[in-house]
């Protein structure tokens, strides 16, 4: 079986927002729509504060609700773990949106380049896709590059070209993706020697990100 999934190491994380632009510019979402993005976090009391960066988006759910309140089946969990939506069938009810617990999914209902009614960028010609009007839209680990990653003997995590963009672009190697059923992967190395949580992992949904937080004793 193949189970993938992203490691994100909280340690390494600078909260540069690298990866946001990365799926931004790859995806080529509208204005206001951030498939990946990081959440900055303080605690304590000066003098002694800490600040950690979290970088969040589709937790690719074991069990997604997602997919349980889709009215149309347009929402579907793949063999390989990728939650994936099928523009196709989607309806744009929203329910998905309302079920996921982290805010993941979005609904847009116009085409608005980044810079309003003007000409459109390079990368919004060449990626944006009409059939993202009016339907649910998120995070797809590149399901894309991983299916072409597939298709030409390349191995997602490993080849770049099968890999999902935010991880590609992480300047801090903080994102790692692979498949956490091969023990011999670096995502399974990393979660056999570190401590690590899953957000939400009482609601039963089995997230597929990893947050590490420090090496195990």
């Amino acid at each position: 079986m193949t189970r993938y999934a992203m490691v994100v190491d909280l340690r390494r994380c600078v909260g540069c927002q690298t990866c946001t632009a990365a799926c931004k510019h790859t995806n080529a979402t509208p204005p206001g729509v951030q498939w990946r993005w990081v959440l900055d976090l303080e605690a304590g009391e000066f003098p002694d504060v800490t600040r950690t960066f979290v970088p969040v988006g589709c937790q690719h759910c074991d069990e997604p609700p997602c997919e349980t309140v889709c009215p149309t089946t347009a929402t579907k969990k793949r063999a390989d773990g990728l939650v994936t939506i099928d523009y196709d069938l989607c309806i744009g009810c929203a329910y998905c949106s309302v079920a996921c617990p982290y805010n993941a999914r979005y609904k847009v209902t116009r085409d608005t380049p980044a810079y309003g009614q003007g000409k459109k960028m390079a990368n919004e010609t060449k990626r944006a896709d009409p059939a993202r009007i009016g339907v649910a839209t998120k995070c797809t680990f590149c399901s894309d590059r991983i299916d072409y990653g597939h298709a030409h003997g390349l191995t997602p995590g490993v080849d770049p070209d099968a890999t999902p963009a935010c991880a590609n672009a992480c300047i801090a190697s903080a994102l790692t993706f692979g498949d956490i059923d091969d023990p011999d992967s670096k995502p399974s190395r990393l979660l056999r020697e570190n401590e690590y949580f899953r957000m939400h992992e009482e609601l039963g949904t089995g997230p597929g990100l990893f947050y590490l937080w420090e090496k195990k004793q």
